[in-house]
């Protein structure tokens, strides 16, 4: 259990930093935004009840809110992600469950049934993420696009991020 909670801080930590001393600086044309601290919340073991996932999608949202000075805009995204997160699980749950001891990861389900999961949610995080950012819908096309292209970019990285830092 320490080992695990220990893993999560280091987690926690390294993504939050990754974020905001390289990701937040890369904007390619203003459509192309990586948001790759949501893997912190992807790879959360399946054991942490619905309430801790969406309390710890609040806390590293809003500690890249205090970084980026985006007053909530990330805090309500990824508490949102953190809250549907349960509901996409149960969606994508295998016949017999999911196995004791494992996590959600490329090596322990396979790359489609990870890369269902990560496509779900990042589509989730982004498209609240950047309706809160415009707050009116006069401009869909342009968020659309924005939601579409930052995904893309997102996820290869978290899908290379699987192959090259995680593993079993």
């Amino acid at each position: 259990m320490i080992r695990l909670l220990s893993r999560n801080i280091i987690r926690f930590l390294v993504l939050v930093l990754i974020q905001v001393l390289v990701l937040n600086n890369i904007q390619l044309s203003g459509y192309i935004n990586p948001y790759f601290y949501i893997l912190f919340i992807l790879l959360l073991p399946f054991e942490i009840p619905g309430w801790a996932v969406t309390l710890f999608g609040f806390l590293i949202g809003m500690t890249i809110d205090l970084f980026a000075n985006t007053p909530g805009m990330h805090a309500v995204a990824t508490t949102f992600m953190g809250y549907l997160r349960l509901f996409i699980l149960r969606y994508m749950s295998p016949r017999d469950g999911y196995e004791p001891g494992t996590f959600p990861r490329v090596f322990y389900y396979g790359f489609n049934w990870f890369f269902r999961y990560a496509l779900i949610l990042t589509l989730a995080h982004h498209f609240v993420l950047f309706i809160v950012e415009s707050f009116n819908f006069a401009s869909f096309g342009h968020i659309l696009l924005r939601v579409i292209l930052s995904t893309i970019f997102t996820l290869t990285l978290i899908m290379i991020s699987q192959y090259l830092i995680f593993r079993k």
